[in-house]
């Protein structure tokens, strides 16, 4: 198993004479500026981190970078430049599930590796694009993992669903109502949004009146933010508030303390899980940038890293760099990654999820009892102060 450490991956043995001296041009396509901004920037720190420990082990890498602006039109436009003017080795990116979907199809047209470190849709490698591979647990994990930890905490019985309806949005929330199924929870309310709406106090009433024991919420950082603020203001009090992933993971809304205090978030990655480097990884992440790492800066550095490493061993070779990533495994940060076929999905990376809880402002890892620590969570909610 090769491993890929936070300072400390073995790189560039055996590379090509002409790698090794020019680098292998890599494309990355996030959300730079728009509406997904906030998280995009977290993306754009990891894989900076990335390049530090690149420059480090003498692997030149030319990374090209082209901002989608969270809009799948613009995807795929990057993506045609990056693969027929630029001629990159692969790609990393897109965030957004929208924009991922779309230029899944094109990786697979121009015979381009993709590899996507946070967008969630289950689709994206359920197409069986042999050209397309993807490093974070897909949406039907993000739901699984939240209702196993409350239904290990309480007995809920019914559950509201608040989400937008965006790919992400919709691919969550359809997974949560099947798994609520098997976990006998009733869903009573099922109400999607479009994103950046000014006011959900309509949708909050008609989740009020029927006293939900959950409320499930698939939301972006200022959706996220402002549908809290307004729950509180009703005084809507469910047994939890379940956040799936995304906007209810940043430190942006962790900061809202009147409003994010005792939330329960699914999440690809926490810096206390015992994955080699990860403690490591969100010090000097915080050092750099000054503030902590969410999931996804450490799902786009370890991206990076693997990309790297199988482009600058390919020699830029697009064929082999797709041969190499779909047979090789790796470890670090993220824990193990492996991209496999099963139920399914294909070059999908099995990543375990895990929950984590906002008390006083910080995030502390809650669920799997394995990645815990001895931690607890708080629950049922107490209510707003």
């Amino acid at each position: 198993m090769k491993t890929f450490l936070t300072a400390a991956i073995v790189l560039g043995l055996g590379l090509p004479s002409a790698a090794r001296a020019e680098g292998v041009k890599i494309g990355i396509i996030n959300s730079m500026t728009g509406p997904e901004a906030p998280i995009g920037e977290s993306l754009t720190n990891g894989i900076k981190l990335a390049q530090d420990d690149l420059a480090k082990k003498n692997i030149k890498v030319e990374l090209i970078w082209e901002d989608d602006t969270g809009k799948p039109q613009v995807a795929m436009s990057a993506i045609e430049k990056l693969a027929t003017r630029d001629n990159v080795a692969g790609v990393v990116g897109p965030y957004t599930s929208a924009s991922a979907n779309a230029v899944a199809k094109q990786a697979q047209r121009y015979k381009v590796p993709l590899l996507v470190p946070v967008a969630a849709k289950e689709d994206i490698t359920r197409q069986g694009y042999e050209w397309v591979f993807r490093l974070n647990a897909p949406a039907n994990v993000y739901a699984q993992v939240l209702l196993d930890a409350v239904t290990q905490l309480g007995k809920p019985k019914t559950m509201a669903l608040i989400y937008e309806n965006t790919d992400f949005g919709t691919s969550t929330a359809n997974t949560a109502k099947e798994y609520a199924d098997k976990k006998g929870i009733k869903v009573v309310a099922d109400e999607s949004y479009s994103k950046g709406s000014p006011d959900y106090r309509s949708t909050l009433t008609k989740v009020k009146a029927l006293s939900p024991d959950l409320v499930f919420m698939v939301s972006y950082v200022a959706d996220a933010i402002l549908l809290m603020r307004q729950a509180r203001e009703m005084g809507l009090k469910p047994q939890a508030f379940l956040g799936g992933g995304a906007g209810f993971t940043t430190a942006q809304f962790a900061s809202e303390k009147d409003i994010s205090n005792q939330v329960l978030t699914s999440t690809q990655w926490t810096d206390d899980v015992p994955w080699p480097g990860a403690k490591d990884f969100a010090t000097r992440y915080k050092a750099k940038f000054n503030k902590e790492p969410p999931y996804h800066a450490a799902c786009a550095y370890a991206a990076m890293m693997i990309m790297a490493e199988v482009a600058s061993k390919q020699g830029g070779d697009r064929e082999k760099v797709r041969s190499a990533l779909a047979s090789g495994s790796w470890n670090g940060i993220m824990g193990d990654v492996k991209f496999e076929s099963y139920e399914g999905y294909a070059n999908q990376n099995r990543h375990p999820m895990l929950v984590q809880q906002i008390q006083d402002g910080k995030y502390v890892t809650v669920f799997p009892d394995k990645f815990a620590g001895g931690k607890k969570a708080s629950y049922p909610f107490p209510g707003w102060k």
